[in-house]
């Protein structure tokens, strides 16, 4: 279940993205946490301790929100706009 519901800007034009390689949809305006958190109970999970993380400050002020781009380009997803096509991953593979 989604973290976020959207109240506002339901109207706004679609932005297409990749969540773990699920298509999805953000719109117009919203951050890379928002269009995670509509989609996702979380935003990402620890590094140190695997629990979930949906961002602490929400202004880039904090280190919590850092997420990587499939191509590997690390961002702020709470201070980030979607852009479309962008492919997030927030679930790692796990080592064979």
């Amino acid at each position: 279940m989604p973290l976020l519901h959207r109240l506002v800007r339901a109207d706004h034009p679609a932005i297409p993205f990749t969540l773990d390689g699920v298509a999805c949809e953000g719109r117009t305006g919203d951050t890379v946490l928002t269009a995670i958190l509509t989609h996702a109970d979380r935003l990402r999970l620890s590094e140190f301790s695997a629990s979930p993380r949906a961002g602490f400050c929400q202004m880039g002020a904090c280190q919590d929100c850092w997420i990587v781009l499939e191509s590997g380009e690390r961002l702020r997803a709470c201070s980030t706009s979607l852009t479309a096509g962008m492919s997030i991953v927030t679930r790692r593979a796990r080592a064979a």
